[in-house]
């Protein structure tokens, strides 16, 4: 029975069926072509010869456009057997299957390379934050091990500023160390000479002179020289875990030195930490019950605090940014200078008899070695750190210290915390630790927490769309067909 045509210009009930449910091969008129396909296929039985299969199939393709005749499914040409005629279908699809190979081939490429990219990030990463945990602990463990054996050598022997003339001679041995190293691990070596001319570029186009070496050096090895010997002085009147926790105070001296010299940006987050550096230094001069000893040896901590601070501010106002190199070169010039220039000031304490010791056999030069070695290791590692990982990790191994110490003074029951000292101890460490935050922590924070929010709708969309799919392709399969009745 023929149905008459509807106004929209569906000719069948079967037509329109497939026009609702969007079914890919549908045309119009697409079931009138179909019957009359089915009608003219010669369906061949297993093991016949069909000698006019591909002529019939010609006939019936010929009247189709090109967008008709490449939509290959519309045919449904179907045979049960081994032969008939779908041997026309299958190199259709062989074609389409090569052009769509041809296709994904690049995109696969692109895929493989995106994937080595990260691989090779994420190594990086993983091998910086390894050399960041390694450098944490061998900085933290100098520092500690300096501390300690500077308490340990005052039991027999009390001589601070020769201790501080000693250890800094040992900056000489810092450009041949980093020399050593880049015989090891360069590709291209430079003899001594042309490295250290290289490096020397810290002091100015025209390398180093007598000059340069006068007027950049002195001001520099004279607060070298101030903050190690304030900070032996302090060692004598505190504990170690007191004068580590407030020579951590350094930071926020940099960031109020840098605001008023350098006009550097002003953050409300670092003036909190400066107040709280500022709250703990008087707390821990509160543990003690305001003692004169205890006094004093605040002073002394805070007074090498300040006057690093100051050098790491002047240093950065003169010859900025240096590399490894560089702060090899002006690290080794220090100790030539302190060994030129600083000499008299031991020997003029020496016959004054305000350091006096009987005889040079009678020093402690294990002791001495062992201090000045470590210090020297400590800014080798803090150097050396900022080329292999990231500088705050230097930070964290340097605040760590204040736990280090402690636990060595409570083995040793050097240090008995009472509520005060330890509430201080921890405040500085707060304070230390907001200022390694980075001048626009805040953008980063929110800038995090919109990358959270958009994952987590991205993934509610995904979940919601592979839910839909699923219960589409279950109406599929059970052969259900919903029909809108609009």
């Amino acid at each position: 029975m023929d149905v008459k045509a509807t106004p929209n210009g569906v000719a069948t009930i079967e037509d329109r069926i497939l026009r609702i449910t969007g079914y890919y091969g549908y045309y119009p008129g697409y079931s009138s072509q179909k019957s009359t396909s089915r009608s003219s296929v010669i369906r061949c039985k297993p093991g016949a010869n069909c000698p006019n299969s591909h002529s019939s199939i010609v006939r019936q393709l010929s009247p189709l456009s090109g967008a008709e005749d490449s939509a290959a499914p519309i045919l449904e040409l179907q045979n049960r057997g081994s032969s008939g005629v779908c041997g026309h279908s299958r190199g259709e699809r062989q074609n389409r299957s090569g052009d769509e190979g041809a296709q994904t081939h690049p995109d696969s490429n692109s895929q493989e390379n995106r994937v080595k990219t990260r691989c090779q990030s994420c190594a990086t990463l993983f091998l910086k934050v390894v050399w960041g945990f390694l450098i944490i602990l061998s900085v933290s463990s100098s520092w500690v091990g300096t501390t300690q054996i500077v308490k340990i050598t005052y039991k027999n022997f009390y001589c601070p500023f020769f201790m501080t003339w000693f250890s800094t001679n040992w900056n000489i041995m810092f450009f041949p160390v980093y020399y050593s190293g880049h015989l090891a691990t360069a590709q291209e070596k430079q003899s001594p000479i042309k490295k250290f001319r290289e490096c020397s570029r810290i002091f100015g186009e025209d390398g180093l002179t007598l000059k340069l070496f006068l007027k950049r050096t002195a001001p520099f090895s004279i607060l070298w020289t101030l903050t190690n010997y304030l900070y032996l002085l302090a060692l004598k009147k505190l504990t170690a875990t007191d004068v580590s926790a407030l020579f951590c105070c350094n930071k926020a001296f940099v960031f109020l030195l840098s605001w008023i010299v350098l006009k550097d940006r002003f953050m409300g987050v670092r003036i909190v930490a400066a107040i709280m550096a500022i709250t703990g230094i008087v707390m821990m001069a509160y543990a003690d019950n305001f003692h004169a000893d205890s006094i004093i040896g605040v002073a002394f901590a805070v007074g090498s605090a300040s006057t690093s601070a100051l050098y790491k501010v002047l240093f950065k106002m003169f010859l900025g940014s240096a590399n490894f190199g560089e702060a090899a070169h002006f690290f080794s010039t220090l100790g030539f200078f302190n060994l030129i220039f600083i000499s008299f000031t031991p020997i003029i304490l020496y016959f004054t008899k305000v350091e006096h010791w009987s005889s040079f056999s009678a020093l402690p030069w294990g002791c001495l070695c062992g201090m000045a070695g470590l210090w020297l290791a400590f800014n080798i590692l803090v150097n050396v750190g900022v080329v292999l990982t990231y500088p705050i990790l230097i930070s964290i191994g340097t605040v760590l210290s204040v736990p280090g110490n402690a636990a060595v003074d409570l083995l040793k029951q050097e240090v008995i915390f009472n509520v005060v000292r330890l509430a201080a101890t921890i405040i500085i460490c707060l304070g230390f630790l907001l200022m390694l935050l980075p001048e626009e922590w805040d953008e980063i924070t929110l800038r995090f927490i919109n990358n959270l929010k958009e994952k987590k709708s991205e993934e509610r969309v995904d979940d919601t769309t592979e839910s839909s799919v699923h219960l589409r392709s279950r109406s599929r399969a059970n052969g259900t067909v919903s029909i809108p009745l609009a």
